[in-house]
């Protein structure tokens, strides 16, 4: 009963976010000059003082405006940034030192900052701005937006079970559930019975599956109501690169896609680059600037920008930026071009899951044709046409550079395609 009712709400997820491809395709055309398509950057995993950040989220938001970021989703814990919220000084502080209120007092200045209570008092508060309040002071139309959303943080058999959700019109809290399958569905459901009640766009996407080992290919690949994961965060405590007893994200993502696509006939993950940020005073944590997506459409709204990703005209980086990604479906290729850097070499490796020679279609491969490298390339224009052994196709490009902020131990900078190529039943 709760599998059918989640394969219907993906079903009419895919016909909006269908039907509505058509729509913007033909206003591009029809309107080129006003609306052409262009490529939008984004983060949709930020938090502020609201939750477990240190910073005021007017200071986070300039931060990314001022950084050629077009979108920000603040995805504070269990909570929409709405209504009166006071936070004391001393607590402000303890995160991250008096540097904090200094530095938003000297940006905004007194008429903007309000506190109460007397200065040195225990009492002394600062009061946090609600998004409605602070959006006009950074958001720009064409240039930058903010997206209210929430970080919805539940927990089951003792495992972290995260989910944000992008445009939210009303908080929603954590279901629960007695299994990490059981939470993930009860809040999926929970967030799509709001997209639905409200009639607006809600982008949901699971976050980092390999923060304490929580969630695994095979449970990830079982909610085929979510479409959306982070293949990235730039948290340097989810464990991305998995460890001798657990797989990588990435690895994650393969596994869970070539699940969903041979046994249960459903649409597979795509994949986002995130921030996760909570420091930003230089401090060491998860800080800004590490992971985001690049989202192609013709304007920047949230409904745009979701109806986009959801027809899966995305992708996610860590650094590298690509000028486009194209799936040709008449001759079923794949094809990138990247956008260089001087003295930078690029190496893309295109990867997929292969079906086994004379099985049956809903066979699983084994583990070595599961996210295999079938390609390889050191062009600037890259490319792969699927051969028909293929049960989806993506691109990952690796720079010669390091991250300006890296994460891990030899990280590269990365950017990944989502798959294309698949089909269901």
């Amino acid at each position: 009963m709760i599998r059918n009712f989640f394969l219907a709400c993906t079903i009419a997820v895919e016909m909006l976010a269908g039907s509505a491809s058509i729509s913007l395709a033909q206003s591009s055309s029809d309107n080129a000059d006003i609306a052409p398509q262009r490529w939008w950057k984004g983060n949709l995993h930020t938090h502020s003082l609201w939750s477990d950040g240190d910073d005021f989220p007017e200071m986070i938001t300039q931060w990314y405006s001022e950084r050629d970021y077009n979108f920000l989703a603040l995805t504070d814990h269990n909570t929409l940034s709405q209504g009166m919220k006071w936070m004391r000084l001393d607590a402000i502080e303890a995160r991250g030192g008096k540097v904090i209120f200094e530095k938003y007092l000297k940006r905004f200045g007194n008429d903007w900052v309000q506190t109460r209570g007397e200065p040195g008092s225990e009492e002394y508060s600062v009061r946090l701005k609600p998004i409605d309040e602070y959006r006009g002071l950074v958001e720009q139309t064409g240039k930058f937006i903010l997206i209210q959303s929430e970080e919805i943080s539940d927990r089951a058999q003792g495992k972290p079970v995260h989910i944000n959700a992008a445009n939210l019109l009303e908080a929603i809290q954590p279901v629960g559930g007695a299994t990490v399958l059981e939470a993930m569905q009860n809040n999926l459901r929970a967030i799509l019975e709001q997209e639905s009640k409200t009639g607006r766009q809600i982008l949901p996407h699971l976050n980092h599956p390999n923060f304490g080992y929580a969630i695994t290919a095979e449970e990830l690949a079982q909610v085929i109501s979510e479409r959306f994961f982070e293949v990235y965060n730039g948290h340097p405590g989810v464990n991305h690169l998995g460890d001798k007893d657990h797989i990588s994200v990435e690895r994650i993502w393969d596994v869970a896609n070539t699940i969903r696509l041979v046994a249960l006939n459903a649409a597979p993950l795509l994949g986002l680059g995130t921030d996760d940020s909570h420091e930003y005073h230089g401090l060491p944590g998860s800080r800004p600037g590490r992971g985001w997506v690049m989202v192609r459409s013709c304007f920047l709204t949230p409904e745009h920008l979701i109806l986009a990703m959801k027809n899966g005209d995305f992708y996610a980086s860590s650094g590298v930026t690509l000028d486009d990604v194209r799936y040709h479906q008449d001759d079923r290729r794949l094809s990138l071009k990247i956008k260089p850097e001087a003295n930078v070499k690029y190496k893309t490796e295109f990867i997929a899951s292969l079906r086994q020679r004379g099985s049956s279609a809903d066979a699983l491969p084994t583990s070595e044709n599961i996210g295999k490298v079938v390609a390889t390339s050191d062009s600037l224009e890259p490319a792969y046409s699927l051969t028909g052994n293929e049960i989806y196709v993506r691109a990952v490009v690796t720079s010669s550079l390091s991250p300006t902020d890296p994460v891990f131990e030899n990280q590269k900078q990365q950017a990944w395609t989502q798959p294309v190529g698949w089909s269901t039943k």
